[in-house]
């Protein structure tokens, strides 16, 4: 008998990446809870094993009955701001992993944010003590999460800066903004100034996302409750630079450095608001953590590099 897989979150850049995937690599049934049917671009109209629930997380207590039949269950939901952002991304997501049969429930994959995580992978406080709705609401769902009824197969997946898009799936946030980030190289490049991060596209967090649903219990999967950060290798502010250069085919020549200290007294000197968390944030200056990539499974990344990534710009 086939597996039930329930997707929140659906119509979204990975939900489209990982629909795709599930179908191409399972025969599990997929339950996909989407707010409006019209934003899923995958023709699922002759697949028996798709289920499309139009709704949205608010009503997610309306499907408690269904939810106890599940054996996995994948939420990429969230709230991006305002009230909405506690409602769905702590309440209603609390509410949905609350409604699941640890008898039937074989894996919970829960996505959260790398935001609320040191280098080391633990949480940091200041997430719920600065943070914004969003960064606030998703640290306080994962303690939630982390000591409830289904904590021994729960797998909380940190995607870092998330790139995805194509012409029949929508673009991530960050894909959306990369050919006017390209309108700024020919000044930015003037600049140095000291940070690092970690990016990963779309079609490798469903690679990854797959395979955890798909793998057996054994060495190579993860011990639960796990923390999984997605990520290909760290990048510094100044490899950024150079790469988006390569790409434009402009040199890197003179640059000046932009310190912590310059930028202090930039805002402070044209009196720019800045929140607590995006202090913090400036302080910070390096989002680096122990990553997992396909790689770590035994896959082959489809976008290991920004070049990966540049290279698919209109």
């Amino acid at each position: 008998m086939s597996k039930k897989v329930f997707i929140t979150g659906a119509s979204g850049c990975v939900g489209h990446y990982l629909i795709e995937m599930l179908l191409e690599k399972t025969d599990y049934d997929l339950y996909l809870l989407v707010r409006d049917r019209r934003k899923l671009q995958i023709d699922v109209s002759d697949r028996p094993n798709v289920h499309v629930i139009e709704d949205s997380m608010q009503n997610i207590g309306n499907y408690q009955a269904l939810l106890r039949t599940m054996e996995f269950v994948v939420s990429t939901a969230a709230g991006w701001g305002g009230e909405e952002a506690f409602v769905v991304n702590r309440d209603k997501t609390i509410e949905l992993f609350s409604s699941l049969d640890p008898q039937v429930c074989e894996r919970a994959i829960y996505f959260s944010t790398a935001s609320i995580l040191d280098s080391h992978n633990q949480i940091i406080p200041e997430a719920g003590e600065l943070g914004t709705n969003y960064i606030a609401s998703k640290h306080a769902c994962l303690e939630t999460l982390e000591n409830s009824v289904i904590r021994d197969r729960l797998i909380t997946v940190f995607p870092t800066l998330v790139f995805g898009g194509a012409e029949n799936k929508p673009y991530s946030h960050l894909s959306k903004g990369l050919k006017d980030i390209l309108k700024y190289v020919p000044y930015a490049r003037f600049l140095k100034t000291d940070g690092s991060f970690h990016f990963v596209h779309a079609i490798d967090i469903a690679q990854i996302v797959t395979y955890l649903l798909t793998a057996p219990s054994g060495p190579v999967a993860p011990a639960r409750p796990a923390r999984l950060v997605l990520g290909m290798q760290r990048l510094t502010a100044q490899d950024l630079i150079v790469q988006f250069c390569e790409y434009l085919n402009l040199k890197v020549g003179w640059q000046f450095e932009l310190t912590p200290f310059l930028v202090d007294a930039v805002i402070k000197l044209f009196r720019i608001e800045v929140a607590e968390w995006d202090r913090f944030c400036i302080a910070q200056r390096h989002f680096t953590y122990d990553v997992v990539s396909p790689e770590t499974f035994g896959m082959v990344s489809q976008y290991p590099r920004l070049a990966n990534l540049l290279a698919e710009v209109k």
